[in-house]
């Protein structure tokens, strides 16, 4: 028998995990002395400290912040074992182009069943950023792995692509504006400029836009032979845009129960088949036509090339301050195959993983005994970097 106090903490405890609707969290702050992950399965050194100028308002000291500070910039990411490298390299970018890196504070969305559990993740990204603002939330995949299709590509089907959704619920109520950023990004301008941009109107979420794109192509023939379901767009004039970079007002988000309304189509795709893309149609259905035009230089996606083959893309034309290595190909994966792209160097600089960097390093000391020496896309990389 456990003790009177004893049993009410247990009990306490069972009925918080149980009606948890979606996540709990675990909050980290900066601390002066962090252990490593002691699982050896990843190896990253610790990035420079990036702190704030004289002209950036708040608190300085973010020992003392939380989230709801209002000087705070939010952006959540999700965070697994298997886009870990993608994620560090994607939060050192942000930093290193940061003019207030210190007032940027990271959403963590973490899967609860990772081979690589929350916990380990949490003490990797606290090890290699001591002195980052960030909480990890443990998504509670149950919640949608019922309402996922199958898609075209495998990795489109898991749980953690649809975290973005519960957004409005998982982080703290006192959130009310947030950028989403997947995994394999790299920002090579500062976040800040892309936080103060305007949602206007009614409008939820914004976006770049692609109105050259052939929107029909993100639907089945059943969707547009039905005339109950083409007619959504009657009134609207929809543009394709990439939910991988997003700015989402929270407020407006939860008061329209925009979580409902993306969920109702996901229900509908399981009966009937209305799209072959994983989480994205869903957005589109919903938000098409009422996306907040933001300039395309924040989204320069497809650098993964397509969903099948991965094959090697160049940037868009016009200004670059968001890299997006969206389709198949990864640039880690494609770095340590030694078959990289071109544009893959971009992502490199930002690239924390230990191992890579002293097989970079040695590499590097071989070229310089024989004399060797690369110049692809090195006028490019300083232009960006």
């Amino acid at each position: 028998m456990l003790p009177p106090r004893l049993n009410a903490v247990v009990l306490s405890l069972i009925l918080y995990l149980l009606f948890q609707p979606f996540c709990f969290g675990i909050r980290s702050f900066p601390t002066s002395a962090v252990s490593a992950a002691g699982n050896g399965l990843f190896h990253f050194i610790e990035a420079p400290d990036y702190r704030n100028g004289a002209g950036c308002s708040g608190s300085g000291n973010r020992v003392l912040s939380l989230s709801c500070d209002p000087s705070l910039v939010h952006i959540a990411m999700t965070l697994d074992s298997g886009y870990l490298r993608g994620s560090i390299a994607a939060v050192h970018s942000v930093l290193r182009h940061s003019s207030c890196p210190e007032n940027v504070f990271f959403h963590f969305i973490s899967a609860e069943f990772d081979p690589v559990s929350p916990r380990v993740l949490t003490r990797l990204v606290r090890s290699t950023f001591p002195s980052l603002n960030f909480k990890v939330y443990i998504f509670r995949e149950d919640k949608v792995i019922n309402l996922i299709s199958s898609s075209i590509r495998q990795a489109l089907e898991n749980p953690l692509n649809y975290a973005r959704n519960y957004l409005g619920d998982m982080l703290d109520p006192c959130v009310d504006r947030v950028i989403y950023l997947d995994s394999d990004v790299i920002v090579v301008d500062d976040i800040h400029k892309l936080w103060s941009m305007p949602l206007t109107g009614a409008r939820v979420i914004g976006a770049p836009e692609y109105c050259h794109a052939n929107f029909t192509k993100y639907f089945t023939d059943e969707f547009w032979s039905d005339p109950l379901l083409a007619r959504v767009f009657y009134s609207r004039r929809p543009c394709y845009f990439n939910t991988g970079v997003m700015i989402m007002d929270l407020v407006k988000w939860r008061e329209g129960n925009y979580r409902k309304k993306i969920e109702a189509w996901m229900q509908l795709q399981k009966k009937k088949r209305i799209y072959e893309l994983g989480s994205l149609p869903p957005f589109l259905l919903v938000f098409g036509g009422n996306v907040e035009a933001i300039e395309h230089r924040w989204n320069q996606h497809g650098l993964g090339g397509d969903n099948m083959n991965g094959i090697c893309r160049s940037l868009h034309p016009g200004p670059v301050s968001l890299l997006h290595w969206s389709g198949k190909g990864k640039p880690w994966v494609r770095l340590d195959e030694k078959n990289p792209c071109p544009l893959d160097s971009l992502w490199e600089p930002y690239d924390l993983y230990k191992l890579h960097l002293v097989h970079q390093h040695n590499m590097a000391k071989e070229e310089q005994n024989w004399s060797f020496s690369s110049s692809i896309l090195v006028g490019h990389a300083h232009d960006l970097l």
